[in-house]
């Protein structure tokens, strides 16, 4: 197994815990030097928090982990492609390279609605790299909300 998929299989269990929490499953892992530094799992619901999601957690604890809201040299692996706003979140906070599994043709902002993260305008781009366990990430999600019809 490739790093990528071991960290993914790991962002994959945080949204397995999401969707046992009631949440949208989705989670995600910040990778540094091969180690995690923050990860997470969608809890706006929860925590009554429109922020709260998987990225956003995962960055805030690898920002408190590193000590710098900068996290530069790290990979964050998500499960579904990150939406405008952590999209922008990852480039301000200068994050390397972003894997996803499944795409979100509704609100992709790592090429599927917007390319955020690699928008010419902005000062950073970040690296991307997609389908890694997207199958699994996908099917996921898709009984997730098939079972909320």
């Amino acid at each position: 197994m490739t790093p990528d998929h071991e960290f993914m299989a790991r962002a994959l269990e945080l949204a397995r815990a999401a969707e046992a929490a009631g949440e949208v499953p989705v989670g995600a892992v910040l990778v540094k030097e091969g180690r995690i530094i923050g990860e997470g799992f969608n809890r706006p619901i929860s925590t009554h928090d429109p922020t709260a999601h998987a990225e956003m957690v995962a960055l805030r604890a690898g920002a408190a982990t590193v000590g710098s809201y900068r996290l530069l040299d790290t990979t964050l692996y998500v499960t579904l492609e990150p939406c405008a706003m952590c999209a922008a979140a990852m480039v301000h906070a200068r994050v390397k390279r972003l894997v996803f599994a499944a795409r979100d043709p509704k609100a992709g902002a790592a090429g599927s609605v917007f390319n955020i993260v690699q928008h010419p305008a902005l000062n950073h781009s970040v690296d991307c790299e997609e389908g890694v366990l997207a199958g699994e990430c996908s099917a996921m999600l898709k009984g997730f909300f098939k079972a909320r019809r």
